[in-house]
C-alpha cells in the first residue's frame, strides 16, 4: 500500500554540508596547485556532485582540466569527504520539527540527491536521521540521476510512496527541473546552494525557513497539481 510522501534533496535543502564541500573542494584544489575556493564561491559549485564541483572550480580559475585528471581528482574528493562525515554538517533548523509535523499526519520521507547514495547514507546516518527515511537515493542508485525525473519517481516508488499525492523539497533549479518533469509539486528553500535565487525558477512555493513547510501548504499543492 503506498503513503503519501515528502522527497528532500540532501545538500542546501536537508543538511548544511557547506563547509565540508568547501574543505573537500579545496583538498582538491591544493592537490591540482590551484588557488583555494572561498565559501561565497561555493554556490556557483555545487548541485551536480563532487565530479561538476571540481570543474566548475577549475572553470571559474580559467584552468584546463584532462579527464585523467579529473578522474584522479574526484576519487581524492571522495576520499577526503568520507573521511570526514559528518565534519560540520548539521540538518537547518526546524528540519526534525517539520519531519514530525508529517509523519504525524501520515507521510513518509525520503531523500533524492545527486550525492553517492553511500555517503548520503553515512551523512544522514552520523546524524542520526536514518531511521526517518524510507529511502535514501543517490547519484548511483538508478541508471539516471536529477533533473532526469525518473530519480524522483523511482526515489517515491522505492519507499514505497505514491506519486499522486507526493511533494519535493529543493534548493536548486535541478530540483525544481526534475520535480516539474515529473508532476509532482516543489517547494524551493531559498537559504540553500544556488547563485540565483530559486524563484527564478518558478517552483510551487518558496520558503525561508522549514517551519513554513505545513502539511496544510503541501495539501493544498498537492491538490492543485491534480487538478
Amino acid at each position: 500500500m503506498t503513503k503519501p510522501i515528502v522527497v528532500f534533496d540532501l545538500d542546501g535543502t536537508l543538511i548544511d554540508t557547506a563547509p565540508d564541500l568547501l574543505a573537500s573542494l579545496n583538498h582538491c584544489l591544493e592537490i591540482a596547485g590551484l588557488i583555494r575556493a572561498e565559501q561565497t564561491a561555493l554556490r556557483r559549485f555545487v548541485g551536480m556532485g563532487g565530479r561538476v564541483m571540481i570543474e566548475r572550480a577549475f572553470a571559474a580559475q580559467q584552468k584546463t582540466l584532462a579527464e585523467r585528471q579529473l578522474d584522479e581528482l574526484q576519487a581524492a574528493f571522495l576520499s577526503h569527504y568520507g573521511d570526514n562525515i559528518p565534519g560540520g554538517s548539521m540538518p537547518y533548523p526546524g528540519v526534525v520539527d517539520a519531519l514530525d509535523r508529517f509523519e504525524a499526519a501520515g507521510y513518509i520521507a525520503a531523500v533524492c540527491t545527486n550525492k553517492y547514495e553511500k555517503l548520503s547514507t553515512a551523512l544522514i546516518s552520523a546524524l542520526g536521521l536514518d531511521h526517518r527515511f524510507e529511502a535514501i537515493c543517490g547519484a548511483d542508485t538508478f541508471a539516471f540521476r536529477k533533473p532526469d525525473p525518473r530519480h524522483l519517481l523511482s526515489t517515491i516508488e522505492k519507499a514505497g510512496g505514491d506519486r499522486r499525492h507526493a511533494i519535493m523539497i529543493g534548493d536548486s533549479q535541478t530540483d525544481i527541473d526534475t520535480a516539474k518533469a515529473a508532476g509532482i509539486p516543489v517547494v524551493a528553500v531559498d537559504f540553500g546552494y544556488t547563485d540565483r535565487h530559486v524563484r527564478e525558477f518558478e517552483p510551487s512555493r518558496v520558503i525561508s525557513h522549514f517551519d513554513e513547510l505545513t502539511v496544510e501548504m503541501a495539501e493544498s499543492l498537492i491538490f492543485a497539481a491534480a487538478r
